[in-house]
């Protein structure tokens, strides 16, 4: 817990630096005109991104030791030309606003999020038939939406490699899980996946996902658990008899159960701040609404809860730490550091540099192409974090998060649902994904390769997105 608190700290700490510099007579608009900006403003964006696709997998140590050095490094590319070009008051301002605004909000539900789920821990053996696996595979897409893919993912990966470890087939239950668990079930809700949070701070309503996102999820999942269930039936009557069970029987039980009560006053609290407008205040050249101070208050608060009454048995045995954690703070402030001049210049539209993305996603009379929005925002998202690339293409659809809702409900449906679907086509789609993977490797599961992995997601999951398109997002 003191990791946590160490990081908000610094950042809070920061942000009071930088503010003390920035006049009162700032507004919370972008400083930076998106028509005056370049294309090379992208690159310290694009070099983050990459970074982060290739270097776990090009150079893992160097990535591994020096991951905060590289965020720090492409931070550096944007705030120190910036602050020579543009000032350091209009610097200093852009970094507050993203920093106060967007970043401790996003990492501070990440944080209580994976604290509360860290800490609960279901022992005992199951036994891995093709309906008890069907049936974990379903729990966890459906417990997705409300305790996050990584949560979810936690909680239920460990149980599962036990209930199989006695198959000799046992890969494509890793597969469909990263599939349902990791990703597609996550997209009913701000807390399922970081990009829908995203959204919920620009201004998209709690319940907005799920009445949008619930036809799309549920037909994608039928699909995907009707032919689990026939190739994992198809393989266990193949194997015969299978291997003695490694795993000694036992009682199933919880441990730290009462967290368990805490994921709902999680969900309850990020739904008020949503509901409930309690006034402003007015903090140096910021805007802040106390129902969101609240919010980040009271998570911390069940963050801080979850950590103190479990017991340190439990946090053992789920190979609890704050590593990931801390991982995801370094990386996203710079990514949500670098996004800010990409953000400005897709406001500026077709005068800006970034015009030639906003033709491939609208049609010359100014009309959005859903189908583009999906498969583009998907398919950067498979390779990139989802989270910033649903940043992107919301911006590209406007920002407007009330037209979004509105005229503009089918486009946003398509930037979420391409968002969080397609970050299952690859291990770096989406964070849980390449967790999920090493976890199963731990254990003695031979997970596909990069590219073998991307073979199933290929045979199964793009047909069924291209079915999505023609029902949903034509």
């Amino acid at each position: 817990m003191l990791g946590i608190i160490e990081i908000f700290t610094r950042r809070l700490v920061l942000i009071l630096a930088l503010g003390l510099n920035c006049t009162p007579a700032f507004a919370t608009e972008s400083q930076l005109d998106g028509r005056a900006l370049g294309a090379i403003w992208v690159l310290p964006f694009a070099g983050m991104l990459l970074s982060i696709a290739l270097m776990p997998l090009l150079l893992p140590v160097f990535w591994h030791r020096h991951y905060g050095k590289v965020s720090a490094f492409w931070a550096l590319a944007f705030l120190l030309p910036a602050t020579f070009l543009f000032g350091a008051l209009s610097t200093g301002h852009e970094l507050l606003h993203v920093l106060a605004l967007e970043y401790i909000p996003f990492l501070i539900l990440v944080g209580a999020l994976y604290c509360v789920t860290g800490h609960i821990y279901i022992r005992g053996n199951l036994h891995g038939s093709p309906g008890l696996n069907t049936g974990i595979l379903a729990l966890g897409t459906g417990l997705a939406s409300i305790m996050g893919t990584t949560g979810a993912a936690m909680l239920l990966i460990r149980p599962l490699i036990r209930a199989n470890d006695d198959r000799r087939y046992n890969v494509h239950v890793i597969i469909f899980f990263i599939f349902l668990v990791a990703n597609i079930g996550g997209s009913l809700t701000p807390l399922g996946d970081p990009p829908l949070f995203l959204g919920f701070l620009q201004g998209v309503s709690f319940s907005w996902t799920f009445g949008h996102l619930l036809a799309p999820m549920l037909l994608t999942s039928a699909i995907l658990l009707a032919i689990f269930f026939a190739l994992d039936f198809h393989l266990y009557r193949k194997e015969g008899r299978r291997r003695p069970d490694p795993t000694p029987d036992g009682k199933v039980s919880i441990e730290g159960a009462r967290n368990l009560l805490l994921i709902p006053a999680i969900l309850v609290v990020v739904l008020a701040s949503g509901s409930f407008k309690l006034g402003e205040i007015h903090v140096l050249s910021l805007t802040l609404e106390v129902q969101n101070i609240l919010r980040d208050l009271l998570l911390l608060l069940i963050a801080y809860v979850s950590f103190s009454t479990t017991p340190h048995g439990t946090r053992l045995a789920n190979d609890f730490n704050f590593e990931p954690v801390i991982e995801v703070a370094k990386l996203f402030a710079a990514i949500f550091i670098t996004i800010v001049p990409v953000i400005a210049m897709l406001k500026a539209g077709r005068d800006g540099a970034l015009a030639s993305v906003i033709a491939l996603v609208t049609t010359p009379e100014g009309q959005p192409i859903n189908s583009m929005y999906f498969w583009l925002t998907g398919g950067l998202s498979s390779f990139l974090d989802n989270a910033p690339t649903y940043l992107v293409f919301f911006n590209a659809a406007g920002g407007d998060a009330q037209q979004l809702m509105g005229p503009l409900a089918s486009t946003l449906a398509a930037i979420s649902a391409g968002a969080v679907f397609m970050g299952a086509n690859s291990y770096i789609g989406n964070a849980p994904n390449f967790l999920v993977k090493s976890i199963a490797e731990s254990r003695g599961i031979s997970m596909p390769s990069f590219f073998g992995y991307m073979l199933w997601s290929g045979c199964l999951l793009l047909p069924i997105f291209a079915l999505l398109t023609v029902i949903f997002f034509r």
